[in-house]
């Protein structure tokens, strides 16, 4: 059973097996109340979980991780991503965030992809981690038996085309082979694979201003405007344009569908 946790602007996923659970990433530092209060609403508790699995280590996916850890989950971290694990410390040290705690590293249990069975299957699930790097070189996947799969921030299926002869594109087709039946993002609506995987304009709800005004933000993002200059010139919300902002330059081609992808979570 897989029960989306909506707490924060990061999709976090809680997969039960038959002999515990597991969670697969977590929110920005300081949403720790927010992920306890979801998990009460979703009829769960933070002592089912066995493992946390982190797509990467970036801020809004590990924000919380070690709160987490405090409660007796053990952080499970891939080999390949044993020297990030502390790759956010810097970031939320520079925004002065008090409720950030860093990753203790003694509460780490770092495995290979090729252990990743064994230590599922503890908890009653089948699959295995799958290194996906594109959006970033610690980037991950789970990839359940019954074609459930978890990516991350890897870019959705629909922009592959983008991304062929790249790694995003080596990732996407590493994760076909194993033939997905049902995918969940990071920062966008689950798809399937087999189904149709783009919305029009008109189907996603997005009128053509916002389109045009996120074209807008995007092309002042590249002349090097600040944010505050974007809002202004733009008339723009600032928190819209902050939105845009990180979509925008923390995923590589993103088209402005992409961008409106992930941010429509935030009113989820």
């Amino acid at each position: 059973m897989v029960i989306e946790l909506k707490y924060s602007g990061t999709n976090t996923y809680l997969i039960r097996g038959t002999d515990g659970s597991i969670l697969f990433d977590t929110g920005w530092a300081g949403s720790f109340p927010q992920f306890g209060r979801a998990l009460g609403e979703a009829g769960a508790t933070v002592q089912e979980i066995r493992y946390l699995f982190i797509s990467h280590f970036h801020p809004d996916h590990m924000g919380i991780a070690q709160e987490i850890a405090d409660c007796g989950v053990k952080i499970v971290v891939a080999d390949v991503q044993r020297a990030h694990i502390h790759d956010a410390d810097v970031v939320f040290a520079k925004e002065g965030n008090r409720f950030y705690q860093p990753v203790v590293d003694k509460n780490v249990r770092v495995i290979s992809s090729g252990e990743s069975r064994a230590l599922l299957e503890e908890c009653g699930i089948a699959g295995e981690v799958v290194h996906t790097p594109g959006h970033s070189e610690d980037s991950i996947s789970l990839c359940l038996d019954d074609g459930t799969f978890f990516v991350g921030d890897l870019n959705p299926l629909y922009e592959l085309e983008l991304h062929r002869g790249t790694q995003i594109g080596e990732s996407w087709d590493k994760l076909l082979a194993k033939n997905p039946v049902r995918v969940y993002y990071g920062h966008a609506k689950a798809a399937e694979p087999g189904g149709k995987q783009r919305m029009t304009k008109k189907e996603s709800g997005h009128s053509e201003d916002t389109f045009r005004l996120v074209k807008k933000i995007v092309k002042c993002l590249d002349k090097g405007y600040t944010l505050e200059d974007i809002g202004r010139s733009s008339g723009a919300d600032i928190l819209f344009v902050e939105d845009v902002a990180r979509m925008y330059l923390t995923h590589q081609n993103i088209s402005v569908q992409g961008i409106l992808d992930r941010i429509e979570i935030k009113g989820k």
